[in-house]
């Protein structure tokens, strides 16, 4: 099982490469969204889709299990969408990456979004040749989930910390969850949003227009 593990893995990675050097080549920024399911990640790439499509193009990459209704909500909020649906898999992979890319067809200097299947245990595992991994951590999941899910918060560059409107009504303490992500990943950057009424929205989008003008330079 190990070996097959590893095998996997390889053939994974090596796909992952070929992504991550078909981005580089036409200058997009690609991010890998993850969290458990319910978190909000559907409702954060809406507003930020309806609030950036005059400033950024987006399309995105939608993995669900079953149903396209996530890819249904992202097209009606403005953006170009494929719906990958994994069946019993639990998480995306760089060939299903490669296939939704080359039926979306993003623009030279865009930014392609992966919501990876809610859960934060495999999609740690498998890279997708993106540029960054982007963990959406709920305010009504516990405060202690980074420690719990250690390796996907030591593999993810940025924490979204979501559903702020709801701290008054749930037993959550952001600072305990900013210093417990840290204990895993003191690079981690964490940054408070509530996609619902837009605030702390500003913070996220300046660092996916640095990281966009970053994706550019590189490329």
């Amino acid at each position: 099982m190990v070996e097959l593990e590893a095998q996997i893995l390889a053939k994974n990675d090596m796909l992952a490469a070929k992504n991550r050097g078909w981005f580089a080549g036409r200058e997009i920024l690609a991010l890998n969204l993850v969290s458990s399911p319910g978190s909000g990640k559907t409702t954060l790439l809406e507003r930020t889709i309806r609030d950036l499509k005059d400033r950024m193009p987006i399309s995105v990459i939608e993995g669900d299990q079953a149903t396209a209704n996530d890819g249904e909500r992202i097209r009606a909020a403005g953006a170009a969408a494929v719906q990958v649906n994994t069946g019993a898999g639990c998480h995306l992979e760089a060939d299903m990456i490669a296939k939704g890319l080359a039926e979306l067809k993003p623009a030279v200097g865009s930014v392609v979004m992966v919501e990876n299947v809610g859960n934060l245990v495999c999609p740690a595992m498998f890279d997708l040749g993106e540029r960054a991994k982007v963990v959406i951590l709920s305010v009504t999941e516990g405060d202690d989930k980074p420690l719990k899910y250690p390796h996907m918060f030591r593999a993810a560059e940025i924490m979204v910390i979501n559903k702020t409107d709801l701290l008054p009504h749930v037993d959550f303490n952001v600072e305990a969850a900013i210093a417990n992500a840290q204990t895993v990943n003191p690079q981690i950057r964490a940054i408070q949003v509530s996609a619902k009424t837009g605030d702390g929205l500003a913070s996220w989008y300046d660092w996916l227009q640095g990281e966009a003008a970053q994706a550019r330079l590189a490329g």
